[in-house]
């Protein structure tokens, strides 16, 4: 468990006052996302969860599901409390169709009173595929990242990167995908440099050799300016956007622009042959 500040226990002790209503305001649902924290209870750390910070999130369904909003069928991966759903579900103006799959029953519990439009399946993410869900439009998620502890692999994916094992499971579910993912797995660099550039070598350019998937920077959100809004740790990531149904035409993929942060309201054995 985390050391909170005294300021973030009481603003947490808040959250989960609320979270005792049946019935939370959305002003309330807000208060929960930005204070209820994944380490006051938890070891988080050794879990990879770490909740996406607030803006982040709503600047993260530009990628996910377009600014113009969305009403199709969403499946969050390791979804937590429900961030990038409840971002995505008020981007999409209520119409988007949410499946949030979490394992650990405290966050899907506080999830549900987050988001109960979404329907909430109590899982590990490396079980979904024989859960027979059916074809969703869009996969999300901001996995736990690194060398997490597992019982099983991905269908092609067998490494230690546990995001990876996750964008793999991804491909078998959606069209496309949107993750939250370390600037060293994303195959690109963009974030906190002001300038893009692709990756040469690395473990992202091993998967997507490995898969045939091409990890995409999408409009180009600079995550850096969040670096600080995380609890308990600062990483640098980037959100990568994947075709899952390429056309297989040749793409020249241009330079993006900064989204500038905004205040919305509401080795290749190791990589490829160890098993943690």
């Amino acid at each position: 468990m985390a050391k909170l500040t005294k300021a973030q226990a009481k603003a947490h002790a808040q959250a989960c006052d609320l979270l005792t209503k049946p019935v939370l305001t959305e002003d309330d649902k807000d208060f929960v996302l930005k204070n209820w924290n994944e380490g006051a209870n938890h070891v988080n750390g050794a879990a990879g969860a770490f909740f996406t910070p607030y803006d982040m999130a709503f600047d993260f369904t530009i990628d996910a599901i377009g600014q113009g909003g969305y009403g199709g069928r969403i499946i969050d991966l390791c979804a937590g409390i429900g961030m990038l759903s409840y971002a995505c579900w008020h981007r999409s103006h209520q119409r988007a169709r949410i499946t949030c799959v979490e394992r650990n029953p405290d966050y899907l519990a506080v999830g549900q009173k987050i988001l109960p439009e979404a329907e909430w399946i109590l899982a590990d993410v490396l079980d979904v595929l024989g859960m027979d869900l059916g074809q969703f439009d869009v996969a999300i998620s901001n996995p736990p990242f690194g060398n997490i502890k597992r019982e099983k692999n991905a269908p092609r994916y067998s490494g230690r990167d546990f995001e990876f094992h996750v964008i793999d499971i991804a491909s078998h579910l959606a069209c496309e995908g949107a993750f939250i993912v370390p600037q060293m797995s994303a195959g690109f660099n963009f974030s906190g440099g002001g300038h893009y550039r692709r990756q040469q070598d690395g473990k992202a350019v091993k998967f997507q050799e490995l898969t045939g998937l091409h990890f995409d920077a999408g409009c180009g959100i600079d995550t850096g300016f969040y670096i600080n809004d995380w609890k308990g740790v600062s990483p640098m990531c980037e959100i990568v956007s994947v075709d899952f149904e390429p056309d297989h035409t040749v793409v020249v993929e241009p330079v993006p622009t900064p989204v500038v942060a905004n205040d919305n309201a509401p080795i290749q054995a190791d990589l490829f042959g160890e098993a943690a």
